[in-house]
């Protein structure tokens, strides 16, 4: 596709679909193509978090198949560890760019600072910085050199950060069909740069940070897994498909896109599909009717308008000097030039008209009045023209001279704004040129780029429309790769390389237009169709019914051989039969014919006034026995006009009716004697008479009618300029209340300005010695609170507020006032007030409610001078000193158990509550013969006989409800099987929290008394 390569090289200008296809056949041929995508990424502000949670969200096993380039604003004069950083969070090749280094596959590159950033021909390339700090716009400079190189292959992302870099990026790498996402400005800490990239309507996801790489691998996988197709290789379209997707969008848009081209609308629904990981059009088509939301986005991608401030600079120069100038040429002063740029997108290309033809005003020093009509179909990018405020990054594009003439810095810094004389210079509204009639009477026409993604007969028609609505002499100025193509008979050729034209004369043509008025609504009429010329043996078809079909229609059903097709201003769309009789050329310049005009003497008055009533009435009309003066005779002539109501005829936009003319039979002559000459002239002259009565009264009525025509204009016009005068009025008040206003904050703000000078220096000092205070403070750990002679808390550590309920609004007020978690502690106030007396610092263990130890201590607070100024109180935390020193003395106590229990002659055992055995000492290996690691892994239900193992559980639960059970004499088993009696004592072994974990048994063996039948308990715990 040629013409959609010339086009990329040159630029966009209009909300337009994007011809990818005409992209992939020059990507190819360039070097610089990549076999994978380049993700580029910018952020700014708060940019470092995104960045790391990012490709924290890669796969920490699988390479993502890309390449990640990443742009953050950074400090000029410090170096960067910004590459450092994302290392830790990415299996990924991190590297700092170096100038000139090609870009691979599974590696990631860093800007480095006070540079600027370029994609060319796979390899990064550095540039010095050409705009002040604080204008640089790194991430805009990236994503369009990244769009223009790899074009469907560039994906961006936008992370957080203030202002509004990457916007105008985004609209390049869209433009191209490459891929946009930008993190959720819930997510960012910053979000000026996120909010204006969603702004654009351009974004395909907006997702958190850590959520991006999967949809991002996701939609790599479905939109580059198979290999690309050949430049020359034409995938088959689904027509069925398509055209289910064009009246689904034609539903809920109102716009048709079925005369656009088939590639070029194909490649847009394949990119929908890959963002949504849909494998079929059909599927697509079903995902459509259920998604109303996905309807408008396909909408939105199909109107990407990739525009800017005089893009194509070689094509505005010849604008301006060959073009603008003719505009004004042989027009007097005070004159109206009228410009229409259609298809002008978010507004650019005709703000850089409208400064040109402002600067051909100042130069001609001449008034004249100036309007240029800017229209689209897409409401989002109207709107954002309307507003005429446009990113920083517009530098790039505009002169610093024109920048400083025709734009406002916002005082935010980060946008411009269209100076008021420019913007009120255009008109901007949602037009389709498809279905909506056309502007006329223009001197100039701007419509770049936008036929190209039309089928040829589209085209034919909008050549067709624009010379309608072009004055004579008019300027047409097209897009490098459009033509008039073969209306070359309709413009003259100004600049060939940059497609200007001038509007030539041509009859043809205006009969074009003039059909074009009464058709334009007809989306099934083609622009062929539309450029034939009407004769009486050709004539254009309209809907189900020709025009020639309507007139012979009506004109059949009232039987007469001539007749004319008009509108209601007398036009003539059609002529049947021979009418000369009736209707003669006017003089002048051949232009429409107008059938009121070529009326023949005689007729032209009743013709005005039947046309009239029946334009008004919508009824049939007749004038009977009009004298029509016919080469140098007159005829009796019976005038009909009758309004067309047959078939589509009665939807058409204007009204048509059929003049019908037919001679009036001759009046028979009397057979009488023949009256008197005398007799004779008297009835000739009462004839005259009457008939001068009638011609009279005729013109009466149609006076009146304009009359009340004209009054009712007046009554409406002076009521909306009394309504037009009041608003003016109030509007001019309020505008004297604000310049009122503005020269008091002006001077209030200039002293404000040197008072804020003064004070500045000031903080300054105290900001610097605040921080070391505050760094001291920080690190030492230490709750502190500073108070002054009369206890009021002068500034406190953050430590301190685990100790006293201070939060920051407590400063000022005393100490006392403050609730503290000190237990057994109520002498702070007193202690201080001793301190301060005394002088002598005050030291003493406290704790709190928590069960933490502090020791507290309180010192006399002197400045510099040595003066007394206060107090200071510290915690010093010793909860793990008291802890140790606490764990000691009970570790030295059970040594000194652990002693008694291993030199003790009875068997002394540890059992847990599910009877393990924990403890074995050396006694009650020499009583039961199992050693201590055999013991450990028994349970002691293994030592006890089977007939008393329910009595040791019951003891066990008495032993819950007492710490210790008195001895016992009970029987245990041996190792050799033996059963020994003992004497049983049962401890209970308690928590901190005062429960049960564990018994302790002390076991003697006893020898029973002979002959006893007393029945031993077992009151053991095991």
């Amino acid at each position: 596709m040629t013409e959609g390569k010339e086009h990329k090289s040159k630029g966009q200008t209009e909300s337009a679909p994007v011809d990818a296809e005409g992209s992939d056949a020059q990507n190819t041929s360039g070097t610089g193509f990549t076999s994978f995508p380049i993700v580029g990424i910018g952020a700014s502000a708060g940019g470092l978090a995104a960045f790391e949670a990012f490709f924290s969200g890669m796969p920490p096993d699988a390479d993502p198949g890309m390449a990640f380039v990443l742009v953050q604003h950074l400090a000029p004069d410090h170096s960067s560890i910004l590459a450092e950083l994302v290392q830790r969070t990415t299996r990924m090749k991190v590297m700092e760019v170096v100038d000139g280094m090609a870009v691979q596959v599974n590696c990631a590159y860093i800007i480095p600072p006070n540079r600027d950033m370029a994609f060319l021909n796979g390899t990064l390339q550095l540039l010095e910085p050409s705009a002040p700090r604080g204008h640089r716009l790194p991430i805009d400079f990236l994503f369009r050199s990244l769009a223009q190189d790899q074009r469907e292959r560039a994906i961006g992302i936008v992370l957080s950060g203030t202002g509004s870099d990457g916007t105008l990026g985004v609209r390049a790498i869209k433009g191209e069909g490459g891929m946009v996402m930008v993190q959720n400005p819930d997510s960012c800490e910053f979000d000026g740069m996120p909010r204006s990239a969603v702004a654009t309507g351009m974004v395909d996801y907006e997702l958190p940070p850590a959520e991006m790489p999967a949809k991002l691998m996701a939609y790599v996988a479905q939109a580059f897994g198979s290999p690309p197709r050949p430049a020359t290789d034409t995938a088959p379209v689904n027509e069925n498909a398509l055209k289910k997707i064009f009246i689904l969008l034609r539903t809920q848009t109102g716009h048709d896109f079925s005369q656009y081209k088939t590639s070029t609308i194909y490649r847009r629904i394949e990119r929908r599909m890959a963002v949504h990981q849909v494998d079929v059009i059909d599927s697509y088509v079903k995902f459509l009717q259920q998604t109303p939301v996905e309807v408008e986005a396909l909408f939105r991608d199909l109107l990407i308008g990739v525009t800017n401030f005089f893009r194509d600079p070689e094509a505005f120069e010849v604008l301006e000097k060959q073009v603008i100038p003719k505009l004004f040429d042989g027009k007097p002063a005070g004159a109206v030039v009228r410009a229409w740029s259609a298809g002008c997108s978010t507004g650019e290309e005709a703000y850089s008209i409208a400064i040109l033809l402002q600067e051909r005003l100042e130069l001609l020093r001449q008034s004249f009045k100036v309007q240029v009509f800017a229209t689209d179909i897409d409401s989002r990018a109207i709107a954002t023209a309307r507003a005429g405020i446009y990113p920083a990054s517009i530098v790039d594009d505009i002169s610093p001279e024109r920048l400083a003439r025709f734009f406002t810095v916002e005082p935010d810094g980060g946008a411009y704004r269209v100076h008021k004389s420019i913007r009120d210079m255009l008109v901007f509204s949602e037009h389709d040129l498809i279905k909506d009639p056309p502007f006329s009477k223009l001197d100039l026409i701007s419509c770049r780029n936008l036929m190209i993604y039309m089928s040829t007969d589209l085209q034919k028609k909008l050549i067709a429309l624009f010379h309608y609505a072009l004055m004579p002499g008019g300027m047409l100025f097209l897009g490098t790769s459009e033509t008039v193509g073969e209306f070359g008979e309709l413009f003259a050729v100004l600049d060939r390389k940059s497609k200007a034209y001038q509007r030539k004369e041509d009859f043809q043509g205006e009969k074009r237009a003039a059909l074009g008025r009464f058709l334009s609504h007809r989306p099934t009429a083609t622009a062929r169709e539309v450029a034939q010329p009407l004769t009486a043996g050709q004539a254009a078809p309209a809907a189900k019914l020709s025009l020639r079909q309507l007139t012979e229609q009506t004109l059949l059903q009232q039987v007469t051989p001539t007749g004319a097709l008009v509108n209601g201003q007398g036009d003539i769309l059609y002529l049947h039969g021979r009418t000369g009789m009736f209707l003669e050329p006017a003089p002048g310049d051949a232009g429409i014919n107008n059938i009121l005009k070529m009326a023949r003497e005689g007729l032209r008055r009743d013709l005005t006034t039947a046309l009239h009533k029946a334009a008004n009435s919508k009824e049939r009309v007749h004038a009977q026995g009009l004298r029509v003066k016919t080469n140098g005779h007159f005829s009796q002539v019976n005038l009909t006009v009758c309004p067309v109501v047959h078939g589509s005829a009665a939807a058409l936009e204007s009204p048509l009716f059929v003049v019908i003319l037919e001679e009036a039979p001759a009046v028979e002559a009397h057979a009488g004697p023949i009256v008197a000459s005398q007799e004779g002239r008297s009835l000739d002259v009462s004839a005259q008479i009457a008939e001068l009565n009638e011609e009279l009264q005729a013109k009466e009525e149609h006076l009146h009618s304009a009359n009340e025509a004209l009054e009712t204009s007046n009554e409406e016009l002076k009521s909306s300029n009394e309504e037009m005068q009041s608003m003016n009025e109030e509007l001019q008040s309020t505008n004297e209340e604000l310049e009122t206003s503005k020269e008091e904050l002006q001077s209030i703000n200039e002293e404000l300005a040197t008072v804020n000078t003064e004070l500045q220096t000031k903080v300054t000092d105290l900001s610097r010695a605040n921080n070391d205070m505050n760094n001291l403070l920080a690190g030492t750990g230490i709750a502190t609170v500073f108070v002054d002679h009369d206890l009021r808390i002068l500034r406190f550590t953050p430590p301190a507020t685990l100790i006293i309920n201070l939060i920051r609004s407590d400063v000022g007020r005393p100490v006392g006032h403050i609730v503290s978690n000190l237990v057994g502690y109520d002498r702070l106030v007193a202690d201080v007030q001793t301190v301060l007396k005394t002088l002598i610092p005050k030291e003493v263990d406290v704790l709190t409610e928590e069960g933490k130890s502090y020791t507290l201590r309180i010192l006399p607070y002197r400045t510099l001078e040595n003066v007394i100024e206060g107090a200071v109180i510290t915690f010093v935390e010793i909860t793990e000193i008291v802890r140790t020193r606490e764990a000691l003395r009970k570790a030295n106590e059970l040594l000194r158990l652990a002693v008694v229990v291993r030199d003790a002659f009875d068997a002394i055992t540890v059992q847990d509550l599910d009877g393990r055995i924990l403890a074995w000492n050396p006694g009650a290996v020499r009583m039961y013969g199992w050693t201590e690691l055999e013991a450990l892994k028994m349970n002691v239900r293994d030592r006890i006989p089977a007939a008393l193992q329910e009595q040791a559980l019951a003891s066990v639960r008495q032993l819950s409800q007492a710490e210790t059970l008195e001895p016992c004499q009970t029987q245990r088993i041996a190792k050799d099987g033996s059963i020994k009696a003992v004497s049983l004592t049962s401890t209970a072994l308690v928590n901190e929290s005062g429960h049960m974990y564990a018994i302790a048994t002390t076991e003697r063996t006893k020898q029973p008394k002979t002959g006893s039948n007393t029945e031993l308990r077992d009151e053991s715990a095991g």
